[in-house]
């Protein structure tokens, strides 16, 4: 699937009770990579909420779920240079949001293992965001404690697209190997600890 809007982990033992739960809000499909899903749902905003609810009503949700990140905007890549050019263009697109906030960069990658650096490309699109700020006269600032927002960057195989939302990182509500961030609807969706969001 190509046009994935969710990206979702799940427990080793736990795979068929994730996608017969997921097919409930969407199309889920398979990843060439372990324990990983990717869905496609209408509304990621109510997905969100949908599966806060039922892990309220039944924690045994937990036991299949790891973590689940809706993205919103997506590109292609071929190479390391193809993403850090689009990753900064497309992270450039919160830089107005991000006036005067605190924010980190969290990077989960799923491939071009060697190609890329998680931790790297973290720093070069917070970097270029950080940048943007001081030129429009409205500095941000780096912080993992408490940040003002997110940006998350999932990717997901070699060049499948890259997804990029932002959260807002206030009443974050945590489960036991779940976490999902309560996001400001002004700002898109969210994901886990932290993390608005660019998504490879």
């Amino acid at each position: 699937m190509h046009d994935w809007n969710v990206v979702v982990s799940v427990h080793a033992e736990g795979f068929r009770g994730a996608f017969r739960l997921l097919k409930g809000w969407g199309e889920v499909a398979k990843t060439d990579f372990f324990n990983v899903l990717v869905l496609r749902v209408e509304d990621t905003a109510r997905f969100m909420e949908g599966l806060r609810c039922r892990v309220e009503e039944e924690p045994g949700t937990l036991n299949f779920l790891g973590r689940a990140v809706p993205v919103t905007r997506t590109f292609d890549f071929r190479n390391a240079e193809e993403f850090e050019a689009r990753a900064k263009e497309t992270a450039l697109l919160w830089a107005e949001d991000l006036r005067g906030k605190s924010f980190h960069v969290r990077m989960r990658r799923r491939g071009f293992k060697g190609r890329l650096s998680s931790q790297e490309e973290e720093q070069f699109v917070a970097g270029a965001l950080l940048e943007a700020l001081e030129k429009a006269g409205s500095p941000g600032r780096i912080t993992f404690d408490d940040p003002d927002a997110v940006l998350a960057v999932e990717t997901v195989g070699p060049g499948r697209g890259c997804r990029c939302g932002h959260e807002r990182s206030w009443r974050a509500t945590r489960f036991s190997g779940f976490t999902e961030r309560n996001r400001d609807p002004a700002f898109g969706s969210g994901d886990s600890p932290g993390t608005p969001h660019l998504v490879s």
